[in-house]
C-alpha cells in the first residue's frame, strides 16, 4: 500500500485526466516547445553522465513520461517512474512507445512519502517539481525524503537567480504588487542559488555540479547532488 504523504499541496490536485492530457502536447506544441524538450533532454543525458550513468533510476515526477525514451537509452538501466497522479501515469504508459514502457515499473507516490526503502535506488531524478515549491521547509521534506530513498545520486531542476529572466520576472511581480494586481503563476517560484545550495547542505548533499539550461538568460538550473559520506 503507497505511504500516505502528510503534506499536498495545491497545484498537484490539478492534474486530473485532462491536464494530464494536455501536459502531454504542452511540450510538442509547435516548434519552440519542441527545441525547448530537445535542450532539456540534453541537460538530462549530461547530468545523467555526471552521475556516473547510474543503473537503477527513479523519475519522480515522471508526469507524461517524456524523459523514459532517454533514461531507456542505456540498455541495462533499471527504471522505476512514480507520480502523485494516477491519471499522469495511465496517460503516460498509454503516449510512450511499447518498448520504452515494457522497461519502466511505475506506481503513484508522493515526493514527500516515497513508497520505497532507505537506499532504494541509485539515483533519483527530479525535473520540474521544485519549482513549484515556495516553503523552504517543503523543499527540506522533500530533500530529505531523497536522502532517505537514493543510495548515492538526485538530479533536481528548479528556478534560479542570477539570470536575466529571473531579473525580468522580479521587475514584473514588483510592479504588479505596486499596483495591487495578483501575481501570475503562483504555484512557480524562483530560489536564491545561495539559499537552494544552502538546503541541498543541510539536507545530506553535496552539488557535483550544475546545468544551466541557457546560462545568464533561462532561470531552469538543473544540479546533480550527491550524498555526503
Amino acid at each position: 500500500m503507497p505511504k500516505t504523504s502528510p503534506i499536498e499541496l495545491d497545484f498537484s490536485r490539478k492534474y486530473d485526466r485532462e491536464h494530464a492530457q494536455q501536459y502531454l502536447h504542452k511540450h510538442q506544441d509547435g516548434l519552440a516547445r519542441r527545441l525547448s524538450h530537445w535542450r532539456d533532454v540534453q541537460v538530462a543525458r549530461r547530468a545523467l553522465k555526471l552521475a556516473d550513468q547510474p543503473n537503477l533510476v527513479l523519475d519522480l515526477p515522471c508526469g507524461a513520461g517524456r524523459f523514459w525514451p532517454m533514461l531507456c537509452e542505456q540498455p541495462n538501466r533499471v527504471i522505476f517512474a512514480a507520480d502523485n497522479s494516477a491519471d499522469m501515469l495511465a496517460i503516460a504508459r498509454a503516449a510512450q512507445p511499447r518498448e520504452v514502457v515494457d522497461r519502466v515499473n511505475t506506481f503513484q507516490t508522493s515526493a514527500f512519502a516515497i513508497d520505497l526503502g532507505a537506499n532504494a535506488v541509485d539515483c533519483i531524478f527530479c525535473i520540474r517539481l521544485l519549482h513549484h515549491i515556495e516553503s523552504a521547509e517543503h523543499r527540506m521534506a522533500i530533500l530529505r525524503e531523497f536522502h532517505r530513498v537514493s543510495r548515492d545520486t538526485v538530479i533536481v531542476s528548479l528556478w534560479v537567480d542570477g539570470n536575466y529572466k529571473a531579473w525580468k520576472r522580479r521587475r514584473l511581480e514588483a510592479r504588479r504588487a505596486a499596483q495591487g494586481r495578483a501575481s501570475e503563476n503562483q504555484n512557480r517560484f524562483v530560489v536564491a542559488r545561495s539559499e537552494i545550495e544552502r538546503e541541498f547542505w543541510q539536507a545530506g548533499f553535496r552539488v557535483i555540479d550544475h546545468l544551466d539550461f541557457l546560462p545568464g538568460y533561462a532561470m531552469w538550473r538543473t544540479y546533480v547532488l550527491r550524498k555526503r559520506s
